[in-house]
């Protein structure tokens, strides 16, 4: 049984695996192998991502059934900025490999929505991957413009999306 529930410290690692794992699973007809190893060349610290989604608001999906650890396996996560500057930007959402296409992304998101809309948040935003538009687009984002990153001398494409709450 998922459920979506905050994130906590002690997930980071989990979180980090999933980050590099979900990259490195994705079609090299969407993304190059050079792409990839430059998205994440390996997993980030715990540190990291404990960090980074301490300084935003974060939550995770685990699977109730599997227990990792003495806890909860997690198997996602999304986050989304808070600060004046990037209110209501989505940083991340990436699902385990093995637990993509059972609607978790769909889970996370609608947590992350029901709450921008309760903070009284006007609008969401995202750098969508070439993977995710068709899930953003899904959710009611427009696209409004591919957009570029580099990472270690590799450019990665996306699309800067929207949806107005």
């Amino acid at each position: 049984m998922y459920s979506v529930i905050a994130y906590q410290a002690a997930y980071a690692n989990s979180v980090s695996q999933i980050f590099h794992e979900a990259i490195h699973a994705i079609d090299d007809e969407c993304y190059s192998a050079e792409n990839k190893a430059a998205w994440s060349a390996k997993p980030r610290s715990s540190y990291h991502w404990h960090k980074r989604l301490l300084h935003s608001k974060s939550w995770i999906v685990v699977d109730r059934n599997q227990i990792v650890e003495g806890k909860p396996k997690c198997c996602g996560f999304i986050n989304l900025e808070t600060t004046y500057h990037s209110r209501g930007y989505i940083d991340s959402l990436y699902v385990h490999p093995e637990h993509q296409g059972k609607g978790l992304a769909r889970k996370l998101y609608e947590v992350l929505e029901l709450w921008a809309r309760e903070q009284g948040y006007s609008e969401l935003s995202v750098d969508a991957s070439l993977l995710s538009k068709g899930v953003f687009l899904s959710y009611g984002f427009k696209q409004h413009h591919r957009s570029y990153q580099e990472k270690l001398g590799q450019v990665i494409m996306g699309f800067l999306m929207s949806k107005p709450l």
